[in-house]
């Protein structure tokens, strides 16, 4: 197992929900970190000064992901504040709902663009230098969903799917001092707003008959960029939803 201290990571979607407790952890293990946000300003500023007081230096990046070229941008800029990047985190998402025949060209774009187009730009650009160096950690965000049909988030569905594919290419490509992996959470959060029904037919639909929470993604990823011989796979963390028919 690697020692991570001292090393540098990029964060997308790092200013909330499970992006940021990722971002959170990097740093408790001594690593600096560049947290993206979109729109959530507020809460990855709050952040960032959480991770200072933990000794590590941390910084925040905006960006539009569904703008072509931003992710590019993005890595640059990421590259530029730390001297390389040494951990990617690829967790930027959307979420868009509803019916097969609701989606729209726009909803199906803007899905591609950041949850599989954006992915795609910043590990070529952070991948190929990573292997330069000779070292080098990214790690993608997929979902259950990516696995499993669900025809009233096919934007997401989709695009998540792609992203577990475009895992297994990369582990190829930047082979063999980078190693890359994918996690596939299932329930460990509810989306925002929702009620409590949602969490109890969440639990329901999983094995253990409960919710995880963002730790257990958290530690997924910690295993994952610390691990020296596993690239190449998907890891679920979905308390065997992804199980169940």
């Amino acid at each position: 197992m690697i020692d991570p201290t001292g090393k540098s990571a990029l964060v997308t979607g790092g200013g909330h929900r499970i992006g940021g407790a990722m971002a959170s952890a990097l740093a408790s293990c001594g690593v600096d970190v560049c947290i993206h946000y979109g729109t959530s300003a507020d809460k990855a500023n709050a952040l960032a000064a959480e991770c200072r007081e933990k000794g590590v230096n941390a910084v925040t990046m905006q960006a539009d992901l569904s703008v072509p070229g931003a992710a590019e941008q993005l890595a640059a800029r990421a590259e530029e504040a730390f001297g390389g990047v040494d951990i990617l985190i690829n967790s930027a998402s959307t979420w868009e709902s509803g019916s097969f025949d609701e989606v729209t060209r726009d909803d199906w774009d803007r899905a591609l663009a950041v949850n599989l187009t954006s992915p795609m730009f910043l590990s070529q650009r952070i991948g190929s230098a990573m292997a330069v160096r000779g070292f080098g950690r990214i790690i993608n965000i997929a979902d259950v969903g990516g696995m499993r049909p669900w025809v009233h988030r096919a934007p997401h569905s989709v695009s998540k799917a792609g992203l577990i594919m475009l895992t297994r290419l990369l582990s190829q490509a930047y082979a063999p001092h980078v190693l890359v992996n994918a996690i596939a959470p299932g329930p460990v959060l509810v989306p925002d707003g929702a009620g409590p029904q949602v969490e109890t037919n969440l639990s329901a639909e999983t094995i253990l008959g409960r919710m995880g929470t963002p730790g257990d993604v958290v530690d997924a990823m910690l295993y994952l960029v610390t691990a020296e011989f596993v690239t190449g796979q998907v890891l679920s963390v979905d308390g065997g939803q992804s199980e169940r028919r």
